[in-house]
């Protein structure tokens, strides 16, 4: 378990430290600009051959139109997530990671595969359809969720600091699961439309518009279902502290089981009959659709409820003023103070607010896992990076928030002025319950310096 002083100092410059002095030259395939290169450029190259392989199959008619109708899900899937994420977003480098890891990495490997392992099927058993049902059923699923929780498992490993809890591992396994079926659409709807083509279908009766039915319409959300069930396991693993090994190891495996169990239960609902797909859709793929979406939903509400709950410990310490547990514990007080910064002062203005929400809501969750005894032997130095961030961006986001959380409190309760001090005069609001006395946008605080330093998890006098 973690522990720290009620009031610790800074920390020494990482520069001065006698611990680092070592790795100011490291080894080269320590560098991360090299580490960076070599993963653009596997990823390209795979793009490069998993669109060959694709237009081959499909021909470049067929292609450019399994592209454009595979395109149409894509926006609403990576907003969804998106909206999921906007709480304590992470980088996005490592969405674009993620999309392009399913979409290029994943889909290559499925591809091949999943032909050498039918093909060595048939080629053993003499017996075709069996091999493509055994191959849909069985070597799909552990192939392809096998594939794309690679891109989960890099995450995990090499931005640990960016993947903190559930949403994390929600979030990066939908994006990566929403790149594969880009791709696997891409190939499935381009040979629909060849099919068409030699025997001359169009319309509604179409292969193609049957294809697009099934795969847009009615099940968008298959893949990224089964590989959620993967990133939940990691992001559980990211909670459990740093000595249960077998909890971090095992909850993302049984996360991948399960995941491929759900994609192999699937995948082989056709051949339970006539009306065996609708029955799976219905009793069972809608069902854990709905399950997953709430899921969502209470993890966003829950990431906003710790916000409200574990800042006020600052706001006693003087890093926050009163009125910011309350703004930065609503998406509305939030979306409120951005636009105003960006309208009186600038979008730069506005990305600092965003800037600031960001930073404080990780130092919530910091604060939280604190308390849990999970956050790590680095939480005062990581929580002092935190509050040094918000410290830096004060003065624009300070009023902001301010200003949102008068605008959005069901309630004001006036406080002595001898406490908490006049409200920011830059909007010209009388004295109220929140903030603390500061100048208006762009001026600096005279004779204000930072709080003596972080509080101990366990001082919050708002706690019961």
């Amino acid at each position: 378990m973690a522990t720290s002083p009620a009031y610790p100092t800074y920390p020494a410059p990482p520069a001065g430290s006698a611990g680092t002095a070592g790795n100011r030259h490291p080894r080269w395939w320590q560098r991360g600009a090299l580490r960076a290169g070599a993963l653009v450029t596997l990823l390209a190259l795979s793009g490069l051959v998993i669109l060959a392989l694709v237009r081959e199959q499909t021909g470049t008619e067929g292609f450019l139109v399994g592209l454009g109708l595979a395109t149409l899900p894509v926006p609403l899937l990576v907003a969804a997530f998106r909206w999921l994420d906007r709480v304590a977003p992470g980088p996005r480098r490592n969405l674009v990671f993620a999309f392009a890891w399913g979409a290029c990495a994943a889909a290559l490997i499925a591809i091949v595969a999943n032909s050498f392992a039918t093909q060595w099927i048939a080629t053993a058993t003499a017996d075709p359809s069996s091999a493509d049902t055994l191959g849909a059923t069985v070597i799909a699923p552990v192939v392809e969720e096998t594939a794309k929780a690679a891109a989960v498992l890099l995450v995990f490993l090499f931005r640990r600091s960016d993947f903190t809890g559930v949403v994390d591992g929600f979030v990066i396994a939908g994006v990566t699961a929403t790149g594969f079926a880009f791709t696997e659409n891409i190939l499935y709807l381009g040979n629909a439309f060849g099919t068409d083509q030699l025997s001359g279908e169009t319309g509604l009766a179409s292969v193609t518009a049957a294809t697009f039915f099934v795969r847009v319409v009615m099940s968008p959300f298959a893949h990224p279902l089964f590989t959620v069930l993967t990133g939940i396991g990691f992001g559980i693993a990211a909670l459990s502290g740093e000595r249960h090994t077998a909890r971090r190891v095992l909850l993302p495996l049984g996360g991948l089981l399960l995941a491929m169990g759900t994609h192999a239960f699937w995948n082989g609902s056709a051949s339970f009959g006539e009306y065996g797909f609708f029955v799976v859709y219905a009793t069972f793929m809608l069902p854990v659709f709905g399950l997953l979406t709430w899921l969502a939903v209470w993890l966003r509400r829950r990431e906003l409820a710790l916000v409200r709950a574990e800042l006020p410990a600052y706001v006693v310490a003087g890093w926050l003023t009163a009125a910011e547990p309350f703004a930065l514990g609503s998406m509305r007080a939030r979306t409120l103070a951005r636009d105003h910064a960006a309208y009186h002062l600038g979008r730069a203005a506005g990305r600092a607010v965003v800037d600031y929400e960001t930073y404080a809501t990780s130092l919530a969750l910091l604060r939280h896992r604190a308390h849990r005894g999970r956050a790590g032997a680095d939480f005062v130095v990581r929580e002092r990076e935190l509050l040094d961030a918000l410290w830096e961006r004060r003065e624009v986001a300070r009023p902001a928030l301010a200003y949102a959380a008068r605008a959005t409190a069901p309630v004001v309760l006036p406080l002595p002025y001898a406490a908490y001090g006049p409200f920011p005069t830059a909007y010209g609001v009388p004295r109220t319950a929140y903030g603390t006395p500061h100048a208006p946008y762009g001026q600096p605080h005279a004779g204000h310096g930072s709080p003596a330093g972080p509080v101990h998890p366990s001082s919050n006098p708002y706690r019961t």
